[in-house]
């Protein structure tokens, strides 16, 4: 049987890492252009880096999240073998749909918390011509959001899926060695 308490950490941290990540994408940074007290310049001056750091915590609680749910299947791969039948095979494309959309999910987070904390770390002179303030591109963040959001509903249906293809299946004899007719006396 499915632990209730594995689910309902799992939930918890996922839906954390959901808000923080739609949290990122309403507060990245912008870029506006300023010129140096002489006029010899322009430069690009990007506002607030909470962003990054709101990436960042999705990132890691998603992790978090991925992590448990592996450890408690047994990375799929490890233990007694599963029950033959509709919840292994179940299991085993959840599996794999769970660990892409988590992968899309992490590159979107961490692809966006490191171009939010590099334009709002480091700033580009221009000399010539007015500088174009370049921003995280908006919808980054929100598409890791949506792949954290997959990621953590996909996950619980996989291990609601493991746990009952787990039961109590023994591949080699686990009961009486041979064939039971004491009903045919």
């Amino acid at each position: 049987m499915a632990s209730k308490l594995l689910l309902i950490t799992v939930f918890i941290l996922d839906l954390i890492a959901f808000g923080l990540a739609v949290a990122a994408e309403q507060r990245r940074s912008t870029g506006s252009t300023k010129k140096d007290s002489e006029d010899d310049y322009q430069y690009c001056v990007y506002s607030s880096d909470i962003a990054t750091g709101y990436g960042v915590g999705a990132f890691l609680l998603l992790m978090a999240s991925q992590v448990i749910i592996t450890a408690a299947s047994r990375c799929f791969c490890c233990g007694n073998p599963l029950k033959p039948g509709g919840s292994r095979a179940c299991a085993v494309l959840l599996f794999i749909f769970c660990w892409i959309a988590f992968f899309i999910a992490e590159v979107c987070l961490l692809a966006g918390s490191v171009r939010n904390a590099y334009h709002t770390k480091y700033r580009r002179l221009f000399f010539d011509n007015e500088p174009n303030c370049e921003t995280v591109r908006k919808g980054v963040f929100a598409a890791g959001a949506a792949f954290v959001l997959i990621t953590g509903i996909v996950s619980e249906f996989y291990y609601v899926s493991y746990s009952k293809a787990r039961g109590s299946f023994r591949a080699y004899g686990g009961g009486e060695a041979g064939v039971g007719m004491s009903a045919f006396k």
